[in-house]
């Protein structure tokens, strides 16, 4: 989690000052490459500008895939485990007599 909130301030700061968009811009942009969305509308103009982009997106998309593979191993683990929560509620009760 902190590695993708160091890596969206990052490509924030960077371009809001290199390409002097404003903060929503620059955070817009940072979020949907990182999600591999893209923005059509926004793009960036300088060789450098191009150059922090496709070593971002290396890094970003990367950060993003292993954070939702985090996400998704936390929320199977929860499934799992309120599972066999359930049926060990189930297999501890008393049979009903008929």
């Amino acid at each position: 989690m902190t590695l993708v909130a160091m890596t969206l301030s990052s490509g924030t700061i960077f371009f809001r000052t290199v390409e002097g968009w404003s903060w929503i811009d620059a955070f817009y942009f940072s979020v949907t490459t990182m999600s591999t969305i893209g923005s059509p509308g926004l793009a960036p103009q300088s060789d450098f500008g191009k150059l922090f982009t496709t070593l971002y997106i290396v890094v970003a998309v990367g950060l993003f895939v292993a954070l939702i593979a985090f996400l998704a191993e936390g929320m199977v683990a929860n499934s799992r485990a309120l599972r066999d929560k359930t049926s060990n509620a189930g297999s501890n009760r008393s049979p009903q007599p008929d």
